[in-house]
């Protein structure tokens, strides 16, 4: 650590940095899916709404992820956002190593052949429009093209490297 001038305050190394401070940030949790020979699907946080008019939103996705070789190819993503009763969920699909979409999980064939999760706040399929370079990730831009706001409950949140719920 060194101290920022003028600031008088230690500070980490960029990449620790930047992991230090998103740790203080509450997130939605999101799971994005696509289909390939098997669908995969990847715990996101990094989730954004980009603009209305055309509906875009905004994911990132690591190229060293398992699910990275489909979705580098994929036309189309589903975009399901987490309720609180789904901590596990939200673990499964942030796992390596693990068939994500076997049981428990529960699934369906949703529009475009996306994977689509069952029991989630609300989903989203989505037409992949650019896949932007960003050190080790790719941020997904996408538009809207289907839907279902209609889930019951409230949302999982991601705060301090936990799955947490909101408080009232």
């Amino acid at each position: 650590m060194t101290a920022s001038p003028g600031l008088g305050t230690p500070q980490l190394a960029a990449p620790e940095l930047l992991r230090s401070v998103f740790r203080r940030h509450a997130a939605g949790v999101a799971v994005i899916t696509a289909r390939g020979a098997k669908p995969v699907g990847f715990t996101a946080t990094s989730l954004t709404s980009v603009a209305a008019e055309p509906p875009l939103l905004s994911f990132g996705a690591g190229t060293g992820s398992s699910s990275w070789p489909v979705l580098a190819e994929a036309e189309y993503v589903g975009v399901h956002i987490l309720g609180e009763h789904q901590r596990e969920l939200a673990a499964t699909f942030a796992r390596s190593g693990v068939d994500r979409f076997a049981e428990p999980t529960s699934w369906r064939t949703g529009p475009e052949g996306v994977p689509l999760l069952d029991g989630v706040l609300a989903w989203l399929v989505c037409r992949v429009v650019a896949r932007v370079p960003a050190g080790d990730h790719r941020l997904g831009l996408a538009e809207v093209v289907a839907g279902d706001p209609a889930g019951a409950g409230r949302p999982l949140l991601y705060h301090q490297g936990r799955f947490n719920a909101l408080r009232d």
